[in-house]
Order: C-alpha cells, then sequence, then structure tokens
C-alpha cells in the first residue's frame, strides 16, 4: 500500500500551483488526500477556469477544512508529506505557531511532529520582519520553505512552464520523479552560454 500525499491549496493568490500540482501527482499515479481552504475556493473562481468539483476529483480523498478530526488530524495516520501550495502568511503563521484551529494548520503539525516533509510554498512580497520571522520559526520546526520563484535557465515559453518548475521543485523535496522542467547540466549550461553569445 502507497501512503498518500496530502496536498492543502489556500487562499493566497496563486492556487494553480496547487492545482496544477494535483495534476502532476494525479498523472503519476500518486494518491493524494485534499485539503481546500475557504478562502482557495474563492480564489479558484477568481483566478482559474477549474471547477471546485474538477480540483476535487484529481483526489482521492477530500476533507473539509473544518474537520479537525478527520484522518490528516492524527499522526497515526501515515502520509509521505504535505505541501501547501500555495501558502497564505496567515496559514504560515499559524503552522509556526502550532496554532491547530483548521485542519490545514493541524495536519502540518502533525506532519513536523512526526518528521514528514512540509513544502510551505508561501505567496506573498515584498516581506516584512515579521514574515521572515515566521519564515524561521517554521524552518526551526523542519519545515521547507518553498516559495514560487521561477528559473529562466531553462528557457520557459509559458506562463505555465514557470509554473510547472516551482511545482516540479516541490516533488523534488517529497522525492518523486518527474519531467516538469528542464533540468540544469552541463548541457543546459552550454545551451545558455550560445543563446548568450547570439545577443550579446
Amino acid at each position: 500500500m502507497t501512503h498518500p500525499i496530502v496536498v492543502a491549496i489556500t487562499g493566497a493568490t496563486g492556487v494553480i500551483y496547487g492545482v496544477e500540482l494535483l495534476r502532476a501527482l494525479h498523472a503519476l499515479g500518486e494518491p493524494v488526500h485534499l485539503i481546500l481552504s475557504e478562502s482557495a475556493v474563492r480564489n479558484l473562481h477568481i483566478e482559474t477556469t477549474y471547477s471546485v468539483e474538477e480540483v476535487e476529483a484529481m483526489a482521492e480523498v477530500v476533507y473539509n477544512n473544518k474537520d479537525i478530526g478527520a484522518s490528516v488530524s492524527s499522526g497515526s495516520f501515515k502520509t509521505r508529506g504535505m505541501v501547501v501550495a500555495p501558502c497564505t502568511i496567515k496559514t504560515l503563521s499559524a503552522i509556526a505557531n502550532s496554532f491547530n484551529d483548521k485542519l490545514v494548520v493541524r495536519a502540518a503539525d502533525v506532519t513536523l511532529k512526526e518528521r514528514r516533509p512540509l513544502v510551505l510554498m508561501v505567496r506573498e512580497t515584498p516581506l516584512h520582519r515579521g514574515h521572515l520571522d515566521l519564515m524561521m520559526r517554521a524552518a526551526d520546526n523542519g519545515a521547507t520553505l518553498l516559495p514560487p520563484m521561477p528559473s529562466f535557465y531553462n528557457g520557459p515559453k509559458t506562463i505555465m512552464d514557470i509554473v510547472h518548475q516551482s511545482v516540479g521543485k516541490a516533488l523534488d523535496q517529497l522525492g518523486i520523479d518527474h519531467d516538469l522542467f528542464r533540468r540544469w547540466t552541463s548541457e543546459v549550461s552550454k545551451d545558455l552560454a550560445i543563446r548568450l553569445a547570439r545577443t550579446a
């Protein structure tokens, strides 16, 4: 039996990161348990053409964020880790302070205490000292902070190429193989040097 990956989508801008993460995991045949925050549902309607039903269909199990007694709220329920994509500052704050009032935060807290991978794709800019302090606290507790930051060496041609690079980085943290973006190699380095020489 393969234990699931927990995916939480919260209400920061960039819900497409969570949707594309779900799509990638679904395509790879990885079991996913999904938590959608209330604000994430609203942002799905604002930022994408996906319905809630379409997003939920990509997960094996979907939990209500208010269900603090759901399976993923217990460390005895085995998972292979959790990704919050995107992660609001409010969610980051709750995770950093173990303020387990909603299932997203409780599941993240359980992931940390069981020493499983927790990836937080924090979406906010610019950042003030309080945000950075929260990130440090979460990192000290074992979380991986992975703000979606695009790279351009791989020659992205579409917005989705940029999204997939960050999603791929999250999958890397979970040890899941994929081909979502072109990785850095000596050949990529040579190609980049040639392109730069042509535009000089």
